[in-house]
């Protein structure tokens, strides 16, 4: 036996031992769910969701509120989100009583073209390179979302920020790890060092970082607007450090960019109604899993059960064969949504599933006509507005590569895209790439009364799942469904159409009955450890429909909180 699955073993008996302390019937949690009134933040990091609330407090709305949250974070936790990335929202407005969906992720180089890129070895594009830039979208995010739902002036919303990251706050542990794990990968990067690495080293947990030059560029979007990133001395500043390191960016590239208004897709699991983004996000493989899965009596199986972790293994890499095939920019090909979704095509589907063996290789499916670091929010405000926001830049520092008279550095989102010309997520100018980041909503009766979201790469569209199943099947409440062990698939396909290993690799927390991950191995499945921050990070805030109270969890695996007044 591997000394991985050993060790696995030991610590899944011990957990076990100790939850059978536990009251009958009840999850374990790390903390109670925070209950509030007025307002309500959930994030990555407290001081950003004091921002928030402050924000809140001040009279804004939860949009100000997430806009403000995401700015600070985008300092506060440079190792998932910043500036140079891409957003993701999801917005319902209680005025209109309507969910709003908003696409603010960035497309290729107009001059960058397939046959320019210096395929790896697996025939994908080079991820911490030039070649794998996007234009970032947070920016024009920010501006659309608060051009539609804002209160109070933009200048009120990045000054907290644009403070933090000049005066400098101390630096959390979860945050901390990743940054240390990150240097030896871009200490020789251009531009990182310069600011990521005062002193020569990556900041200590509990030492105070500062990033001045973000300071800045958060003043100048205060005073000149989204144009500055666009149009003006933040776009030209990017752009020449490009050219200084052999990049695609042009000036024409950030004057072309635009978010995109679209209409969330959903289907139901038990009752319950689950709404993701359409593509290219991957949230349509949260809800391919759930129509799959219902098929299934998965509360009679029980979560400690070697059945209910095989089915759940087994549904993720059905759905993520069609996320592989048919995810892709909608503006340059047909994705077959409405097919996807079909409850009878999942029905087909689940008939792939073999209850006493995990399925090597997996085709896609004809439906009728890995790790990244993200950083997830939700947030709510009086009136009952609710925001599901996601931002990223892709692969925790992204690139790697640092714009340092900015402060910014730059997402590598296009390693994403395929370097097959047949493939839908193919490499083409001025195309969105395949993207992993995806805000949700879900609700009964029809209502979205629930803003949530996991982040972590492939991670997502399986916590997401995970967290609805737990919720449903097994009635816990908020913070026990994100504590509860989870598992992550990863391997067996990606968005960029090649096979990494067959049948992929199953990771399982610890807190599962010993006999599980042993006869788990016996049904086929390839286990190994990973690191705690590969099962995501898990943010939700629900408002009572009838009450309207404010109920808010957060992710024990990172460094951040849930907050309300």
């Amino acid at each position: 036996m591997h000394r991985v699955f050993v060790a696995v073993l030991l610590v899944a008996a011990a957990t076990a031992a100790a939850a059978a302390d536990r009251p009958e019937g009840r999850a374990f949690a790390t903390r109670s769910v925070t209950y509030a009134r007025h307002g309500m933040v959930a994030a990555a990091h407290p001081l950003a969701v004091q921002v928030g609330l402050d924000v809140l407090k001040a009279g804004g709305s939860a949009v100000d509120a997430a806009i403000a949250v995401n700015a600070a974070l985008g300092f506060l936790e440079p190792t998932a989100n910043g500036l140079g990335g891409d957003l993701f929202a999801m917005v319902w407005d209680p005025e209109t009583e309507k969910l709003y969906g908003l696409n603010a992720s960035g497309r290729a180089p107009a001059s960058l073209s397939i046959e320019k890129v210096p395929a790896e070895d697996d025939g994908t594009i080079p991820v911490y390179s030039v070649y794998s830039w996007t234009v970032p979208g947070c920016v024009d995010g920010w501006f659309e979302l608060h051009g539609k739902f804002g209160r109070l002036p933009m200048k009120d919303l990045l000054a907290p920020a644009a403070k933090l990251a000049r005066e400098g706050a101390p630096v959390p542990q979860v945050i901390a790890g990743g940054w240390a794990r990150s240097v030896p990968r871009f200490k020789d990067t251009p531009g990182f060092a310069e600011v990521f690495m005062p002193g020569g080293k990556a900041p200590a947990e509990g030492e105070i970082f500062a990033n001045p030059a973000l300071a800045d560029t958060l003043d100048r979007l205060a005073a000149d607007g989204r144009d500055a990133f666009y149009k003006g001395e933040i776009a030209q500043q990017i752009v020449a450090f490009s050219d200084e390191v052999g990049g695609f960016f042009s000036m024409e590239d950030f004057a072309n960019h635009t978010s995109e208004w679209v209409e969330p897709i959903s289907t139901t699991y038990r009752g319950l109604t689950v709404w993701e983004l359409p593509p290219n996000p991957q949230g349509l493989a949260a809800l391919q899993m759930l129509n799959i899965l219902e098929g299934f009596d998965v509360a009679a199986m029980g979560r400690d059960s070697t059945d209910f972790w095989h089915l759940m293994v087994e549904a993720k890499k059905i759905a993520f064969e069609d996320r592989a095939r048919y995810y892709a920019d909608m503006s340059f090909v047909d994705v077959p949504v409405e097919g996807l979704l079909d409850k009878s095509y999942a029905a087909e589907r689940a008939k792939l599933i073999d209850m006493e063996r995990a399925a090597e290789t997996v085709e896609p499916g004809n439906p009728a006509l890995d790790h990244g670091d993200t950083t997830f929010l939700v947030t709510a405000d009086e009136d009952g507005m609710l925001v599901s926001l996601i931002q990223s830049n892709y692969t925790g520092f992204g690139s790697g590569y640092v714009v340092p008279e900015v402060g910014i550095g730059i997402q590598d989102r296009g390693a994403l895209f395929s370097l097959d010309p047949e493939h839908p997520n193919a490499l083409e100018p001025g195309k969105r790439p395949f993207h992993t980041i995806i805000p949700a909503f879900m609700g009964w009766d029809g209502r979205p009364d629930t803003a949530f979201g996991l982040m972590g790469g492939g991670m997502q569209p399986q916590g997401h799942v995970q967290i609805v199943i737990n919720l449903v099947d097994f009635g816990m409440n908020f913070q026990e469904a994100g504590d509860a062990p989870r598992f992550f698939h990863e391997g067996s396909s990606q968005p960029t159409g090649t096979i990494m290993t067959s049948g992929g690799i199953l990771h399982l927390e610890s807190g599962l009955p010993p006999e599980v991950y042993r006869d788990l191995a016996k049904r086929g499945h390839v286990i190994e450890e990973t690191n705690p921050v590969a099962f995501g990070g898990y943010q939700l805030i629900h408002r009572d429909p009838e009450t309207g109270v404010l109920a808010g969890a957060t992710e024990s695996r990172k460094d951040g909180m849930a907050a309300g007044y």
